[in-house]
């Protein structure tokens, strides 16, 4: 049996996209990707324009960095595939956004959307707390809001990956 819901989790560079794009690939079944990345500066833009050459021309690709449980709802169902990347993009969209006590309100909805999504659903988030905890306020509500949201998706999620020097480790689930 297939997992109907992963979370992958890994570092920078850990090959946790790849990982994603590859499990979706491999489910053959039509692709939504779901890109919460902004380019807010000309590295970022950089980063994400190797991700869309990266990803298969035939999978539709929504753009959006805030509202995550409509577009899920929206978007998934039986007999598809929908890839999240990323959810600490989505969360960073959030810390820092004008309205940023919203986010309570659309982490339970998000956390609602997951647990009502049908059909095959890969969700991909920086893995962060493997470190000192950081000097300041916003980057230390950013490490305990990340770590309690990967704890809440893990809970939805069949398959929990870990990812490190582009080598997958199975926390939850069945093997690869």
């Amino acid at each position: 049996m297939t997992a109907a819901k992963t979370l992958i989790l890994g570092g920078v560079r850990s090959g946790k996209s790849r990982l994603a794009e590859h499990l979706a690939i491999e489910s053959r079944l039509p692709v939504t990707y779901i890109a919460t990345a902004t380019g807010n500066d000309a590295e970022m833009r950089a980063r994400i324009a190797v991700h869309r050459a990266q990803r298969p021309d035939h999978w539709q690709v929504v753009e959006e960095p805030l509202q995550l449980a409509a577009v899920l709802t929206q978007h998934a169902h039986e007999k598809h595939c929908l890839l999240v990347d990323c959810l600490t993009l989505w969360l960073t969209n959030w810390l820092l956004h004008p309205e940023a006590a919203r986010f309570d309100g659309e982490r339970t909805a998000f956390l609602n959307a997951l647990s009502q999504a049908t059909g095959k659903l890969i969700l991909v988030s920086n893995e962060t707390n493997m470190g000192v905890i950081p000097m300041g306020e916003l980057s230390r509500r950013y490490c305990d809001e990340a770590g309690q949201l990967h704890q809440a998706v893990a809970q939805h999620c069949d398959q929990v990956i870990l990812t490190a020097a582009g080598l997958p480790l199975v926390l939850k689930g069945e093997p690869l």
